[in-house]
């Protein structure tokens, strides 16, 4: 038996006008209903915001607990991890907005992500540095660590710019040996340095200097004390190099021994850097020490850029929540409603180019010279 098939005679104008409306419509519509789709390491990411936050408010119920108030016109998430305008241990001039933004546990998953694009793996070693100007960043950059399982060697800078922790009573290594204490993260800094105008607080007064000193002492961490810059620089890497060559160098804020001078700082972006970037240069700094040896760094300076890039909120006034941000999720096309467009597409071609019934559909098309599919054999 052989068998039929059928050829249109012609498509009448009004089945192609129906045929694109549709496709149209189809397209807008999977433009406009996209649904957020889970970006990768989703599950670590809002594990160490949600330790980050767990964190915060330890050292929140803390700080009240010592009878040190919080400023909510400074502090609008109520935080407590915003200091003061001045204070004796105060380093440099700081951006209250840039504070405010840090104040936000997901930037733990941004350090993720970052640690992530370096390739780390668990139980890596990891070369760190802190600044007592941003504890919510370093809290954030502890949690990640602490979630990914990897092996921090931790030098801090004791002083902090304006709204950092620059509580005398209160610094960064104070909260650091609290969380400590309290089995919030596994590891503390084994090392610390006065933070400031080279590194020595020249910048503060002798009685700035000696509450710096006391913290150090009383929180039992090693004091860097070497006479000039490049000393500083050799001591930190001989620390970060005293048991293995670290697999990646997180670095939080701007100081100098850390990130160099100004012109170097100004090439210097926030977030990954790589080997390949420019690193040359008389500026030296522990960075482009890393960089020169092929390890990449974590930069987390400029937090309001670095906020933008990953769709943080700037200066929010309650506390965010973990698992929000663009952090976490990504706009993808919704593949069953693509699909169900283009099949709808597919039919419609066939409907009324190949079934008579179809035809039948349209036979009070502009066009009656245009006959039914015929047979053919």
């Amino acid at each position: 038996m052989k068998k039929v098939y059928w050829r249109p005679q012609g498509m009448p104008l009004y089945a192609f006008i129906l045929v694109a409306l549709f496709s149209v419509g189809g397209l807008a519509a999977v433009e406009h209903f996209k649904i957020d789709a889970r970006k990768p390491y989703y599950r670590e990411k809002l594990a160490a915001s949600k330790l980050a936050l767990t964190a915060m408010e330890i050292v929140k119920e803390e700080r009240l607990q010592r009878g040190l108030p919080i400023d909510q016109e400074v502090d609008p998430a109520a935080s407590g991890l915003i200091g003061s305008f001045v204070t004796p241990v105060t380093s440099d001039a700081g951006d209250l907005d840039a504070k405010q933004t840090s104040i936000n546990p997901n930037f733990a998953a941004v350090i993720v992500d970052l640690l992530k694009k370096a390739k780390v793996k668990e139980g890596d070693p990891v070369a760190v540095s802190l600044s007592g100007s941003f504890p919510a960043l370093n809290i954030c950059v502890y949690s990640a660590l602490t979630t990914l399982h990897l092996k921090p060697t931790i030098i801090d800078s004791v002083g902090a710019s304006q709204w950092g922790a620059n509580d005398p009573s209160f610094l960064w290594i104070d909260m650091e040996h609290l969380l400590y204490k309290k089995g919030v993260f596994p590891f503390r800094s084994s090392a610390a340095t006065m933070g400031g105008k080279y590194d020595k607080a020249r910048e503060m007064t002798g009685k700035g200097r000696e509450l710096i000193a006391e913290a150090i002492k009383r929180n039992d961490l090693t004091m860097i004390r070497v006479p000039t810059v490049r000393d500083n620089i050799d001591e930190r890497m001989r620390i970060y190099y005293s048991e293995t060559t670290p697999k990646v160098y997180i670095n939080v804020g701007g100081g100098m021994i850390s990130a160099g001078i100004r012109p170097f700082k100004r090439i210097l972006k926030p977030g990954l850097l790589l080997a390949e970037l420019p690193a040359e240069g008389k500026a030296d700094s522990v960075i482009n020490r890393f960089l020169k040896e092929d390890i990449p760094v974590i930069h987390i300076e400029n937090v309001k850029l670095l906020a933008k890039q990953y769709g943080l909120p700037m200066s929010p006034a309650t506390l965010p929540q973990p698992g929000e941000g663009e952090i976490y999720y990504q706009q993808r096309y919704n593949p069953w409603l693509a699909g169900g467009v283009l099949l709808g597409i597919l039919l419609g071609l066939y409907v009324f180019g190949r079934v008579d019934w179809g035809f039948r559909m349209l036979r009070a098309s502009s066009k009656p010279e245009v006959g039914p599919p015929e047979p053919m054999v």
